[in-house]
């Protein structure tokens, strides 16, 4: 599935391992659909809100607006029970409930109630949000880490198995249904190259095929950038040598291989998830020296740029090649640092007067030093006496 084809959906559900951006991908699936124009809903079970925090925002249970179109909030077991108690019960009634011990000691001795209330919150907020409000385009749900999350998703179908025709049985099948509907819902795993990582996501996706769900896509998250071979490596090893300086590119070659070594951990990874796993793997290249609200924006452009490439600009809003160009330009200038290949491409494809021109000075052995001092003490003394 493609990003374009995952931004068609109502509802989208993003799992991950604590540690691989899940959160980040989010964010940046949910500023992709509000560049095009789509009223956007980022909810966090996070109750440090990171992602509103990023944009300045606040830990809030009531959207709060980070950018345009796009709004954030976040979401608590207690506080999702008590509203959606609020639509069922007299505020007399609620008011006395919430002041009883016996009903705070129910609501922290069951998480499988405050899980369904969870889920039934995001449920309300795409089929059931209050008349006078505008209907969300997309909501985005960022998951806790994958053991909860597979809790959370987990607990409506026990809960509609359970309770039969009651009330709460109606509500869990109704949020089943919806994880169930492919044109309005999408399943999506966050991963990186790390075994327990990719070990974590294979398991998600058996867990989701065992309730007859499944992945829509998995974002392989912070994959290598080094687009070079290590062809490209010996030949500026060997103009350097002719250049008399293979000690200024050392450093820079032993990086570049450091950075072919990890690629090829990437591409074992990735053929490993292929194989196991459903759904299209979309990979996500590492944004080094970012965080925050400037990986989120950054993520965003190469999400959007993909997206173009696709064919698929045309279904966003009306000034969608503009945008695609602008995210193309954004994209490049944020190229990851951790790929040497710029340099190493760059400097080997110079003409070799300006690569001896351009390269750095080799380093000196320490026995050479006091040789170059007085050296450059001669010259100085030339230049102030030129008689």
């Amino acid at each position: 599935m493609t990003i374009a084809q995952l931004l068609e959906r109502r509802l989208l559900v993003t799992l991950g391992k604590g540690g691989v951006g899940r959160s980040a991908l989010s964010a940046a699936l949910a500023l992709a659909a509000a560049r095009r124009g789509m009223r956007t809903l980022l909810i966090e079970a996070d109750p440090r809100a990171p992602i509103a925090a990023a944009w300045g925002g606040r830990p809030s249970f009531e959207p709060i607006e980070l950018t345009v179109n796009l709004r954030a909030m976040m979401l608590g077991g207690q506080e999702a029970l008590e509203q959606y108690l609020g639509l069922v019960a007299p505020r007399a009634v609620l008011r006395a409930l919430f002041r009883s011990h016996l009903y705070q000691y129910f609501v922290h001795a069951a998480p499988a109630v405050r899980e369904l209330t969870m889920m039934g919150k995001v449920y309300h907020e795409i089929e059931r949000r209050s008349a006078p409000l505008e209907p969300w385009d997309l909501v985005i749900f960022d998951m806790p880490a994958s053991g909860q999350a597979l809790s959370m998703i987990r607990t409506p179908f026990a809960a509609g198995a359970a309770f039969g025709d009651s009330v709460v049985g109606r509500e869990a099948r109704n949020i089943t249904a919806l994880l169930g509907a492919a044109g309005k819902c999408a399943i999506v795993a966050v991963t990186t190259a790390e075994p327990l990582a990719i070990a974590e996501t294979l398991e998600v996706g058996h867990a989701l095929e065992s309730l007859g769900l499944g992945l829509s896509a998995t974002f392989f998250n912070r994959a290598s950038g080094a687009d070079f071979g290590a062809g490209e490596i010996a030949r500026m090893e060997r103009l350097a040598a002719r250049a008399a300086a293979p000690d200024a590119v050392a450093e820079l070659a032993e990086i570049a291989r450091g950075a072919l070594r990890r690629r090829a951990r990437d591409r074992r990874a990735l053929g490993l998830l292929r194989r196991r796993i459903g759904g299209d793997v979309i990979e996500v290249t590492e944004r080094r020296g970012l965080a925050g609200a400037r990986l989120f924006e950054a993520l965003a452009d190469q999400l959007v740029f993909d997206s173009a490439a696709d064919g698929s600009a045309a279904e966003s809003r009306p000034d969608a090649p503009a945008a695609a160009a602008g995210a193309s330009e954004r994209c490049a200038a944020a190229r990851p640092a951790g790929a040497a290949a710029a340099g190493i491409a760059a400097w080997a494809s110079l003409p070799f007067g300006m690569r001896t021109a351009r390269r750095p000075a080799p380093r000196r052995r320490r026995s050479e030093w006091p040789r170059a001092t007085a050296y450059a003490r001669t010259a100085r003394n030339r230049r102030a006496n030129p008689g």
